[in-house]
């Protein structure tokens, strides 16, 4: 079990809740068992998050509200439940993971690209609301990863690969790490690798008559 590992390998004490992040009670009993096991949160990561794929008309209503509840309620979810307690103890910091998705319209995962578009415009927002208070917000915009995420969405490994070029992959180890640094450093927005923080840019900038067209003639789960 990773807990006992971490546990006796770096000599801390490493806990377990598990919870359904698309349930409200479920999230709410994080809260409850963690005050009752006498633990206060002092850093928050909202990683937990999934995709669907392909165009809305065509897919399921349910898997779609099962992403937005996880995607985007959980994160304002668990906001609400442990920033108030940061706040009253004038300490904390908040990771929300977003996506390069976030910097524009994304035709084929729709839902996916609006809910990452939310988690950043919400943590900008928020990050505002908190200065003075000593609690920190930071919003994670990765591009891909290489973990098994495009996998889950319903993408094969050769079409992950094609979709983008392989320079603008990254490890996860070097997304956590770039993570961390960021949110130590209190910066805003944080986006791992070069060639990402170029793309992401060019996304916002560039007029969306012409990128949306052009993001919906590559995407893989669009094509026929």
């Amino acid at each position: 079990m990773l807990a006992d590992e971490l546990a006796s390998t770096h000599g801390v004490r490493a806990e377990v809740v598990a919870a359904d992040l698309s349930d409200p009670d479920s999230r709410s009993r994080i809260a409850s068992e963690l005050a009752s096991r006498g633990l206060a949160v002092d850093v928050l990561v909202n990683n937990a998050g999934l995709s669907t794929t392909g165009a809305v008309h065509r897919g399921a209503a349910d898997r779609d509200l099962a992403m937005i509840r996880t995607d985007v309620e959980a994160i304002v979810h668990l906001c609400s439940l442990f920033l108030p307690g940061m706040v009253e103890r004038k300490t904390g910091a908040v990771l929300n993971v977003a996506s390069t998705a976030a910097f524009q319209p994304l035709p084929g995962q729709a839902g996916y690209g609006a809910s990452k578009a939310f988690v950043l415009s919400y943590s900008r927002a928020t990050r505002a609301e908190l200065k003075g208070t000593g609690v920190t917000m930071t919003v994670l915009c990765p591009g891909p990863v290489e973990t098994e995420f495009a996998e889950s969405a319903g993408f094969t490994e050769e079409e992950s690969t094609n979709a983008l070029p392989k320079f603008m992959w990254v490890s996860a180890a070097d997304v956590a790490k770039v993570a961390i640094d960021g949110l130590a450093k209190d910066r805003a927005v944080v986006i791992p690798g070069f060639a990402n923080r170029v793309g992401a840019a060019v996304a916002h900038l560039t007029p969306r008559r012409v990128l949306v067209p052009m993001l919906a003639k590559q995407h893989p789960a669009l094509k026929d």
